[in-house]
């Protein structure tokens, strides 16, 4: 599907988060809208989280709302048939048979770093790489995450490709110089590493951001030069229109607990202030293809030929074509 704006799938191919752990517990069972389409999140009585399409095939009820779990099965509250974590029916209690369609569509699921991700491929497929272990989130080293989240009437794509866009960090951000940025690729990986500056009230800090993104939807960037910040970002599409973004933000021990809270904060009210100035641009702009590019805006082409991958072959048809490494 596409729209105005995207003439292409809202949905790219990737691991998406659905849920924190802590908000599934044993036996839950939880409705969501992602990827356009009305899901069922459940955790078994064994602990392990499942992802189904919402509607039972028998008479349409919502899994999401009155369902409860049975073991290793989610039951409808309509007339109590039950599913597994695969979608298949594994019970219907005034029945001996089991209709042959009585199935639903179930979704890839893994839980990592805290976090539930489902996997999409509007195309079919197996998950094509796996959910990074993110180390920081258990060090001593760095401080609880600190979590900020919107919803934003945009798309990944262009949302993604902000780590590219060196200009804008001055024009739009206020940042003192207009990053050096070198972007690389490595399969579904985009790492992306520019030098930068803040004005502080002690005068300019010279600083660098590197920022990895797995597809479009987990990505952690590195800041360095103020305070060490790490960020994990996740972003998902909820429908046509719209995306989750979630930030978690740690900074790194130093100094004594005041001075790693008091210029830890400042830091992340910084980054989330830029995000929020970042939201009207996205909200209102267009997808243009091919951009007509200046000198110093970036790897913005690097950036394009990578994003091909998650979409369905022919998405992007006349594309420039070129090396995946651009200064």
């Amino acid at each position: 599907m596409g729209s105005n704006r995207w003439p292409f799938t809202h949905n790219p191919k990737g691991w998406y988060r659905v849920a924190f752990s802590h908000e599934l517990a044993a036996a839950d069972v939880m409705p969501l809208k992602r990827f356009e389409k009305d899901l069922v999140l459940f955790r078994t009585e064994s602990g392990d989280p499942r992802l189904l399409d919402a509607f039972c095939p028998h008479l349409g009820a919502h899994l999401g709302h009155g369902g409860t779990v049975d073991g290793d099965n989610l039951k409808c509250p309509f007339h109590a048939w039950t599913f597994d974590g695969t979608g298949q029916c594994t019970g219907i209690p005034y029945a001996d048979r089991i209709p042959p369609k009585a199935r639903i569509h179930a979704w890839e699921v893994v839980e990592q770093n805290g976090m539930i991700f489902a996997w999409i491929n509007e195309e079919g497929g197996e998950p094509e790489w796996t959910v990074p272990e993110i180390p920081e989130l258990a060090s001593d080293e760095w401080t609880d995450p600190v979590h900020r989240w919107w919803r934003i009437r945009s798309h990944s794509i262009d949302m993604a490709e902000n780590s590219v866009d060196a200009a804008h960090f001055k024009y739009l951000h206020g940042t003192s110089n207009v990053p050096d940025s070198v972007a690389e690729v490595n399969g579904p990986v985009l790492r992306v590493v520019s030098n930068t500056g803040m004005e502080t009230p002690r005068g300019g800090v010279d600083g660098q951001i590197e920022s990895n993104s797995w597809g479009f939807g987990l990505g952690t960037v590195r800041f360095t030069g103020l305070v060490e910040t790490f960020l994990i970002s996740t972003t998902t599409p909820v429908d046509a229109e719209s995306v989750e973004i979630h930030f978690q933000f740690m900074v790194r021990k130093v100094g004594g607990a005041d001075v790693t809270k008091g210029v830890g904060k400042a830091f992340i009210d910084e980054i989330s202030r830029q995000l929020e100035q970042d939201i009207p641009i996205w909200e209102n702009k267009v997808w243009v293809r091919p951009p007509v590019l200046a000198e110093g805006d970036g790897p913005i082409g690097v950036y394009r030929r990578w994003v091909k991958q998650f979409f369905p072959a022919g998405t992007f048809d006349g594309l420039q074509s070129g090396p995946l490494r651009a200064n």
